[in-house]
């Protein structure tokens, strides 16, 4: 039967968008004529199995273990740490043989994900957990810690750039003005000392102070716009800060380190981590292939980048420094608004001080995110728990992680931060109203319908061993290193 083909005119639009039995894309010959079909019916090649030593043993015997690879370094994660650190190793060793192993199909799908960290290009510039009151005074040694770092990040972008390793970097940082958020007396007090001291130093230059309303709602219009004239508030304002996407910046120094001659493993999950008597370190790796399923790999240096889970490998490890250590996994919400309206009127970082007792990943902020080239409104965070120490971790990781060296420390850590689970506590009951409610008090007119709710990143406390306390529960990042 003939069938006469839309062809691309406009009387053929039907034909196009719609097919019959009789269309030759549905027509095929019955597969019971074809006896020469292999075993999986792909094609057209008649033939068994491939032999792989076990091809008696009806598919039940294992198949044979691949030789060792050889290697210098392995990293394990994909993430915007194992990619900083790979780069910088083919950059300084270039001979060296380096691989990188992601369990998921991307880089930077957890932590280093744009949606599953705040983005902030962190250099104290806004943010209050930097300088904590001291006395009648505050603390500013940390805040300028922090910002000689971050000015040395952004050297080594743009270091990269002109070594045509990074190609574009407005995409994944964009300049954003940071602001700092105080309400009530207290807390204007607290801002003004800030202010003063930080303001002297030639890294925080030209940050400005303001409580007069005209002015703020130049810098915040959002959050100014109709706020009660009764209400008692200030900011500080610093052009020079940032948005940074660091999902994208990942996946771009991934690229800079495979061009350098680093291979990355997709699907590839390190299972298995020990010390050998020559010095050297035999890890395991677990991935869906057609033989073995497994392979073993040798490496003169690993570095564990894997956010959370990098605690249970370490366990494995069996190196001494990481006795003592646990971790307390902790989840994230945000409100996030799309609506271009309200978004164009935010063009800033603002974070607030915490509530008191509240943990430094709670402070409260509202911020003008770009992500994926979307421009968007992101605040929070709210706390969750989940006991995974990845996003897409095992609800057992928690659990996994309980050892006899690590329960006295933990124990300790946590008598002394009860407040704090009541905190995490209240945060669980809180009603999408209570969460609504917080949002009121950096944007006056927010509506419900403008702000959905969203799941972030999983983040993992470290609790470990302490001289004096027995046990603390830590918020900074810990570097954990083999003493060789």
């Amino acid at each position: 039967m003939s069938v006469v083909e839309g062809g691309s005119d406009v009387a053929g639009a039907t034909r196009r968008l719609s097919t019959g039995a009789a269309d030759p894309v549905n027509e095929r010959p019955s597969m019971r004529l074809n006896k020469g079909l292999s075993s999986t019916g792909m094609t057209g090649k008649k033939g068994g199995a491939a032999k792989s030593g076990g091809a008696s043993c009806f598919g039940f015997c294992k198949p044979p273990q691949p030789p060792i690879e050889e290697v210098d370094v392995v990293l394990v994660g994909g993430g915007v740490m194992s990619a900083t650190v790979g780069l910088l190793l083919k950059q300084l060793e270039p001979s060296w043989k380096i691989v990188m192993y992601e369990r998921l199909g991307a880089m930077a799908e957890e932590s280093s994900n744009g949606w599953n960290n705040a983005g902030t290009g962190h250099s104290a510039l806004c943010e209050p957990n930097y300088t904590p009151t001291k006395g009648d005074s505050v603390d500013v040694s940390k805040a300028i810690t922090v910002n000689e770092n971050w000015q040395l990040s952004r050297q080594y972008w743009a270091y990269l750039r002109t070594q045509g390793l990074l190609k574009d970097p407005q995409g994944f940082i964009d300049n954003t003005p940071h602001c700092t958020f105080a309400y009530g007396e207290d807390q204007i007090d607290w801002l003004k000392k800030r202010h003063g001291l930080l303001s002297k130093h030639p890294l925080f230059e030209g940050m400005k102070y303001s409580d007069e309303p005209s002015v703020m709602k130049q810098w915040c219009p959002l959050m100014m716009e109709g706020r009660d004239p009764k209400d008692k508030v200030a900011l500080t304002f610093s052009e020079e800060g940032t948005d940074v996407d660091f999902g994208a910046l990942t996946k771009d120094l991934g690229k800079a380190f495979m061009k350098l001659g680093g291979n990355l493993l997709l699907f590839h999950t390190v299972t298995g981590l020990k010390k050998e008597s020559s010095g050297k370190w035999l890890l395991t790796v677990r991935k869906n292939d057609l033989g073995a399923k497994t392979c073993q790999v040798r490496s003169r240096f690993v570095f564990c980048g894997a956010g959370g889970w990098a605690l249970l490998l370490l366990q494995k490890s069996g190196i001494p420094e990481i006795r003592g250590f646990m971790g307390f996994p902790i989840s994230g919400e945000f409100l996030v608004c799309q609506n271009p309206v309200v978004v164009d009127k935010h063009p800033a970082k603002v974070y607030g001080k915490a509530a008191i007792g509240a943990p430094p990943m709670s402070v409260p902020h509202l911020d003008k995110r770009i992500i994926g080239g979307k421009h968007m409104l992101l605040f929070g965070p709210f706390a969750g728990f989940s006991p995974r120490y990845l996003k897409t971790g095992s609800l057992m990781d928690l659990l996994k992680s309980v050892k006899l060296h690590n329960l006295i420390p933990a124990a300790a850590a946590g008598l002394q931060n009860l407040d704090l689970t009541v905190y995490l506590v209240k945060q669980l009951l809180a009603t999408d109203a209570a969460k609504f409610g917080e949002l009121k008090n950096f944007v006056p007119t927010a509506k419900p319908e403008d702000w959905l709710l969203v799941t972030a990143g999983q983040r993992v406390q470290i609790m470990k061993k302490d001289p004096e306390k027995i046990g603390i529960l830590q918020f900074g990042t810990e570097v954990v290193a083999a003493a060789d």
